[in-house]
């Protein structure tokens, strides 16, 4: 039923075109809401609550972590279709070996630094209507 109505919503082909399954488009654009509406890729991070902020209380100051006062569905859906496009995409398995590699980060470093990658790529492309090409991702370069 989903693949039916999906064709129907916009923006949903150019989710599509990255390789994110139709489960989670659906969910990214139901719980994310219009992607041409927003301004930049991080107001969806902030929906998920993948922002950072200090967690700290009167002397206490502590350490910068995520809020995760967002929509947790959002939240789910974005880390498997990373999780998912790691599989499958290669541009994606390329920043991901890039950041481990070089950057020297661990893997879910990578994974939440390819989640923020995601939301800022989707919504640019929602805003120009220009589905994915490997091209245009950035890709490291070769040493």
């Amino acid at each position: 039923m989903i693949e039916k109505i999906l064709p129907e919503i916009p923006c949903s082909d150019l989710v599509r075109s990255v390789g994110v399954s139709v489960p989670a488009t659906a969910a990214i654009l139901a719980f994310g809401g219009d992607l041409r509406d927003l301004s930049h890729g991080n107001q969806l991070l902030r929906k998920a609550g993948l922002n950072l902020a200090e967690r700290s209380s009167g002397k206490f100051k502590g350490q910068i972590k995520l809020t995760k006062r967002g929509n947790s569905l959002l939240r789910k859906h974005l880390y498997f279709s990373v999780f998912h496009l790691l599989s499958h995409n290669r541009a994606f398995q390329a920043l991901h070996a890039h950041n481990i590699e070089v950057k020297r980060m661990t893997k879910m470093q990578s994974m939440m630094k390819l989640i923020g990658k995601l939301s800022r790529m989707l919504v640019a492309m929602a805003k120009e209507g220009k589905e994915f090409s490997t091209d245009k991702a950035q890709l490291p370069l070769a040493a």
